[in-house]
């Protein structure tokens, strides 16, 4: 069940992705995190009156968000300060680089994950599992060296440098997450207040960072996508914290097939955003959809 979740969780990261790269072509990147963050809020703030206004009502449900101490929230603070880290890189890089870049290297940060699962938490992949992703490690590579037919200096480019931040940090969120599960953290509490946490942040960041220059840098400009990218943010993070919450679930599978939403990403490129050298960089996704198959096969 919760490969399926995870599978579930990459579909709409997709969208969310997408809808990203829309949201900040020619905007200010600040102020659409600074909005999608308020977004985020806003949309758990109906579970978070409703579980203290009336508890019994949705306490046996999966949408309950049980109270919690300073202890608590002092770990789900750390989480979103690492969140929030990986999405500024992510999202500056987004903006200035094309998605089928941008989103292939993001791709690659289930490899860190992988290590660090092994590492810290002891996880063993059996055979099937090793081939998958050993499959998709060959392939987000391939992708990634597709990605120098468009021109771009991989040692030289500051936005290059930014993706693989964003991606290190994300690695780190990955393990975190896992590490909160697996010691009683509830889910929804996670979920839900480290949206607010990420945008009191936020809202310091604008304040001192962007809005006393704003006149100076590129505009913001409204566009519907921007609300889409926390409507398909939250739905793939509940998925995906729904499926680390099971005790058999192992973060390194959970986030390489997370990571396959670089197909969404990919096609939303092709279609929507015209970029270029498509053909070339096909194949490597279907090395993607390979490795994807055979960590589904390993886990049945």
């Amino acid at each position: 069940m919760w490969l399926s979740l995870a599978f579930l969780s990459a579909l709409l990261l997709g969208a969310y992705d997408t809808c990203k790269k829309s949201a900040l072509s020619n905007n200010a990147v600040i102020p659409v995190l600074l909005l999608n963050t308020l977004f985020c809020s806003l949309l758990f703030s109906p579970l978070i009156i409703l579980s203290a206004a009336a508890p019994d009502a949705i306490r046996d449900t999966i949408f309950y968000v049980p109270p919690a101490d300073l202890r608590t929230h002092l770990y789900i603070f750390l989480k979103s300060c690492i969140v929030l880290s990986s999405w500024l890189f992510a999202y500056f890089a987004t903006k200035h680089l094309p998605i089928t870049i941008a989103a292939p290297i993001k791709a690659s940060q289930p490899i860190l994950t992988l290590v660090g699962a092994m590492l810290f938490f002891g996880e063993v992949l059996n055979v099937y599992q090793w081939i998958g992703v050993c499959i998709a490690i060959i392939a987000f590579i391939l992708l990634s060296i597709s990605g120098k037919k468009e021109g771009i200096n991989f040692g030289h480019n500051i936005w290059i440098v930014f993706i693989v931040l964003a991606t290190i940090t994300g690695a780190m969120s990955g393990l975190y997450d896992k590490y909160l599960m697996s010691h009683g953290f509830h889910r929804m509490t996670v979920l839900v207040w480290y949206s607010y946490y990420q945008l009191a942040l936020m809202l310091i960041i604008a304040l001192l960072l962007w809005y006393p220059k704003r006149r100076q840098t590129t505009p913001f400009v409204w566009r519907k996508s921007i609300f889409f990218i926390s409507l398909f943010l939250v739905c793939a993070d509940f998925v995906y914290f729904y499926a680390l919450s099971y005790p058999d679930s192992m973060i390194s599978i959970v986030s390489m097939v997370r990571r396959s939403s670089v197909v969404v990403s990919f096609t939303a490129g092709a279609i929507l955003f015209k970029e270029k050298n498509i053909r070339s960089k096909a194949i490597d996704l279907l090395l993607v959809m390979l490795g994807m198959l055979f960590l589904y096969l390993g886990t049945r």
